[in-house]
């Protein structure tokens, strides 16, 4: 026998990561005088592999309260948007033997950074801000240096029951009795 071993594991064996900035138009019902608050909810999304990059699909509501008539009525619109987010993945190991998940992980939620009215000032648009890390786990081996028998015996833990534990037991504890 050698001093080594190969070993088929599951691991990370590429990892990408990318930060994405979007801008995105809105049409309100009416002409905006101001923006009073933007913000992005509702966001969802999901990970495959495609070939050596990993794509990211979701999508999330823009939510934008502005005003309008000269600042003298408000209105909140809100606008779905979809994205696909291509992501790079640097392989440690070009000797994978199977690719079998895909993690994603997101690092910055979509962010509204800044919302702008339009020029002509009947659309607004909306800056945002997101960040992915990606992880393919897939089956790799690996080589592992082998130990003597000797070497993998248990330590002692010292997880004996002690006396002491015994004592504090209440003996009338049992339900179920042939007394009842």
């Amino acid at each position: 026998m050698g001093d080594y071993r190969e070993i088929i594991t599951k691991a990370v064996v590429a990892k990408g990561r990318k930060f994405i900035q979007s801008n995105h138009t809105v049409c309100p019902q009416h002409h905006p005088s101001s923006i009073l608050g933007a913000w992005i909810i509702n966001h969802k999304y999901k990970a495959k592999k495609v070939g050596n990059t990993v794509e990211v699909s979701g999508s999330f509501d823009i939510n934008i309260w502005y005003s309008y008539k000269d600042n003298t009525q408000t209105e909140v619109v809100t606008e779905c948007v979809e994205y696909k987010d291509v992501i790079k993945v640097k392989y440690r190991d070009e000797e994978i033997l199977d690719d079998i998940e895909v993690v994603a992980r997101v690092v910055q939620q979509p962010n509204c950074i800044e919302a702008t009215i339009s020029k002509n000032g009947n659309k607004i648009i909306v800056h945002v801000e997101r960040e992915f890390i990606v992880e393919v786990i897939g089956e790799t081996k690996i080589c592992v240096a082998v130990a003597d028998a000797g070497d993998c015996e248990d330590e002692d833990w010292g997880l004996e029951v002690e006396d002491e534990e015994f004592e504090d037991l209440n003996p009338d504890f049992i339900i179920g009795t042939e007394e009842e």
